[in-house]
Formats: structure tokens, C-alpha cells, sequence
């Protein structure tokens, strides 16, 4: 490890320090997701011999819970994988924190080569109820974090951490087995020339995102004034790392498509700790109408529309939602130019 680089290990110890009274315990967690993510990647870079998307699915999930449930540090967890809260077996020893997980976000393109991750959030148990762990346990407000991240492996496995003092990355430096803090104290840029959405579904959006859409496109002759990029992985933690890194917009908006749904990612193991993370780092994430961590979720594997980035442009998108009838029509005939790269119609307007 080059001389000056600080281990993980080291950093939470540290953090700890700067808290007189501090248990150990949370540390002690942090590291143990930490080994969990090293033994994920180890898995993903075998993909193509481990088997399927949905068998690396599953083993991410096996192996978050097998490293974190015995270490007395949790009460309880919560994953994709899983249908609601798995407390913790009898046979360990229950500890005062929540652990919710996406175990591989982005497992769609596991067969593609692209980058893929695993999304947490950290919350405290209630205390003092000593009833069984429960669903309820984790319809917090993502406020109520105590700790979130994301590992994302690629070229290079990166671990981004917020324990509410900022953001930093970390780098898993694979000759010793350990992550080493790389990225200390990320910053998203307030301004941005950047934004990712699947413009595929343009047609379903609400017209406050064709609004803003449409400006970025029409660039420099536009009412922005300058070109923007657009660009679409579908991968949460790549969007997310290009985003704390260079700076972005990143859109999954309400759609209109059927079945009717509120939005598609996740709340509780998705939106929530991407927001914290974000929200550390200077940026802003909302719901179209709403904060994001200052949603109430209602069911466990709740989802909701996620749009976050550089500050001022997720603000811009948030002002464009509160008057959403303002702004160009957008014609949705059968045969109307309503797509991203031709100026829309005037007919039949919505």
C-alpha cells in the first residue's frame, strides 16, 4: 500500500475517537459490511463462471447476511431479496442497529460487463420495545440514517461512505485485502452540463422532466444557454459515482406507464441512502415534489420516483414540478414528433 494511505479500518477507528463514549460497535459494523462487499466483487468478477444474473442475485444477498447477522451488531435486516425483515436468529446476539440492502443493483448488466453494486443504509433499532424485529422497524424517514453507502465494482472496487460528516471513497487495494481512503471528502459541483435518464421513455413522463429535458437538448440555442450530455448506464451506483466525481443530474421520474406505480427504485435500500450520500456531498435529491429523505415510507419494499444531483439543476427540476402546467406543449399524437432529438409538435398538446 503506497505510504500515507489510510486503511478503513483505520478511518472508522478514528471516527470513533472523535466520539467520546463510542461503543466500538458501529465501527465494528461498517467493517463488516465492508468484508461482506470484498467477498461480492469477488463473486462478480467470476460472473461469467458463478452462473446467471439471478443466482449472483441471490448469492450477494447470502453473503451480506452470513458476514453481518452473527457479529451482534444487528437487530435486524432487510434486502431486495427478501419478502420482509429477517431479525436476527435467536442463537446471536441482537444489537442496536438496522441493516437495509440492495445486494446487487445494476445485476442487469452483469451479462453485459457493466458496473454493478450494492446499495446500504444503516438505521437504529427502536430501543426499549423488546418485541420480535419487524417490517415496522424500517418505516424510518431516510433522515433517521446513521451511516450509508454503496460499493460499486468495476475496473476498480470503490466503497463511498457517509456517516453524516461528508462523503468520502475508498478504493479496495486488492494486494492487501484491505479499502484505502482514495476519495476524501467528495463534492458534487452545483452547476452541471450533464444528466442521465432513459430517454426511451419520454412518452411516459410528466411534463415538468420533458420540460427540462428539452431544454438541456436544444443546448446552446436554447433557453439554457449552453450543450449539455446526456447519458444512461442503468446502474444506480455508476450514475451515482460519475455523478459525486463530475458532477450530473441523475433522472428515474414518475412515469405514467401501467401498472400504475409511485416510481421504481426503492425507497428504503435504493432512494434513501443514495439521497444521504448525495445530500454529503452538496447535492440535492428529490422526489419531483419532495425531499427524499423526508418521505414516509408506508411498506418496506416501497418505491418512489428519484431525481439527484448538482444542486442547482435539481432545484431547477423541483421549481418545474411546482408549476407544471408552465413551459412548451409537447405533442403526444401517434405520429408526432415528440421525440428528444426533433422539436415537438403543437397538435394535440399535453
Amino acid at each position: 500500500m503506497p505510504e500515507g494511505l489510510k486503511t478503513l479500518t483505520r478511518y472508522t477507528i478514528e471516527e470513533e475517537h472523535r466520539h467520546p463514549g463510542s461503543s466500538g460497535e458501529f465501527s465494528g459494523l461498517v467493517n463488516v459490511v465492508a468484508t461482506a462487499t470484498k467477498i461480492i466483487a469477488n463473486q462478480v468478477t467470476r460472473g461469467a463462471i458463478v452462473g446467471s444474473r439471478r443466482k449472483l442475485d441471490t448469492i450477494a444477498n447470502d453473503i451480506m447476511v452470513s458476514e453481518t447477522q452473527w457479529t451482534g451488531h444487528l437487530s435486524a435486516l432487510l434486502s431486495e431479496q427478501m419478502s420482509g425483515a429477517q431479525p436476527v436468529p435467536d442463537a446471536h446476539r441482537r444489537g442496536k442497529y438496522l441493516l437495509a440492502y440492495d445486494p446487487l443493483d445494476g445485476s442487469s448488466n452483469i451479462d453485459v460487463n457493466l458496473p454493478v453494486g450494492t446499495i446500504f443504509s444503516v438505521l437504529r433499532a427502536p430501543a426499549g420495545s423488546g418485541a420480535e424485529p419487524s417490517d415496522a422497524d424500517f418505516l424510518q424517514p431516510g433522515t433517521r440514517q446513521v451511516c450509508a453507502g454503496f460499493t460499486l465494482y468495476g475496473p476498480a472496487t470503490m466503497l463511498v461512505l457517509t456517516t453524516g460528516s461528508g462523503v468520502d471513497g475508498f478504493t479496495l487495494d486488492r494486494e492487501i485485502g484491505a479499502f484505502v481512503l482514495t476519495h476524501p471528502r467528495m463534492r458534487i459541483p452545483e452547476e452541471t452540463t450533464g444528466f442521465a435518464i432513459n430517454a426511451a421513455n419520454e412518452r411516459f413522463w410528466e411534463r415538468p422532466v420533458r420540460r427540462y429535458v428539452h431544454e438541456c437538448l436544444d443546448g446552446i440555442d436554447g433557453p439554457r444557454g449552453r450543450d449539455f450530455n446526456m447519458r444512461w448506464v442503468a446502474s444506480l451506483v455508476a450514475d451515482t459515482f460519475h455523478i459525486l466525481t463530475r458532477g450530473g443530474v441523475y433522472l428515474y421520474p414518475y412515469d405514467t406507464r401501467p401498472p400504475q406505480r409511485a416510481g421504481q427504485v426503492a425507497l428504503l435500500y435504493g432512494a434513501n441512502p443514495i439521497a444521504f450520500i448525495v445530500e454529503q456531498a452538496g447535492g440535492w435529491a428529490t422526489t419531483g415534489g419532495d425531499r427524499v429523505r423526508e418521505v414516509v415510507p408506508t411498506e418496506v419494499h416501497q418505491r418512489v420516483p428519484l431525481i439527484f444531483g448538482s444542486r442547482n439543476e435539481v432545484q431547477r427540476i423541483e421549481h418545474y414540478h411546482s408549476e407544471p402546467e408552465e413551459g412548451p406543449r409537447f405533442d403526444s399524437s401517434l405520429f408526432g414528433t415528440r421525440s428528444l432529438f426533433r422539436p415537438a409538435g403543437r397538435a394535440n398538446p399535453v
